[in-house]
């Protein structure tokens, strides 16, 4: 290969790596006005934005008045949880998103879990994301929260917890997760 030929080749090389990378920005805090819902989140979103109106009328109350099983909380603490990554689908015109939303994100708080290994996807009605994560994910109502390790999913809850506490769903999947790990290491 010549000089010049590799050189065209090389820049146009460049070129479609800078192409693709642009195709794959991500649109955050997206914010859409329905007919039917009003204001309503879609696609992914920062925890900041469910402080703004309308979304903090349900979000503030729910966070501040659940009251968290702390002996799980210590729990989740000495398991990791830290160590796992969340996503999160939820509708902001979803009243078990309301409820099970500020729960989660109190008892994230309560484990100081990094903001950066959580991912809030905003739906419409549908259970459609712009960027098509309901299908990546495979949601079909919401709330689901999805716990992954090194990008594998170890569990799931949907809508609301079996237990009747998030902390405590939470720790029985991880703890299962650790279970089959120790398992494996036998």
């Amino acid at each position: 290969m010549n000089k010049l030929t590799k050189t065209i080749f090389l820049s146009a090389a460049f070129l479609l790596t800078m192409q693709s990378c642009e195709a794959q920005k991500i649109v955050v805090n997206r914010e859409v006005e329905t007919t039917n819902d009003g204001k309503m989140l879609l696609g992914h979103q920062t925890k900041d934005q469910l402080l703004k109106a309308p979304y903090s009328d349900w979000y503030i109350k729910e966070h501040d008045e659940y009251t968290i099983d702390k002996k799980t909380v210590e729990e989740l603490k000495k398991e990791k949880l830290s160590s796992y990554n969340l996503i999160v689908a939820l509708g902001t015109w979803c009243g078990d998103s309301h409820r099970e939303v500020p729960r989660l994100m109190k008892i994230l708080e309560s484990v100081n879990y990094p903001e950066q290994k959580l991912t809030l996807i905003a739906v419409n009605r549908k259970k459609e994301a712009p960027g098509g994560e309901e299908g990546i994910y495979n949601i079909q109502r919401v709330p689901t929260i999805i716990v992954q390790k090194y990008g594998k999913e170890i569990g799931r809850i949907i809508e609301s917890p079996a237990t009747g506490y998030l902390e405590r769903d939470l720790l029985e999947i991880i703890k299962k997760d650790n279970t089959s790990l120790k398992d494996l290491l036998k």
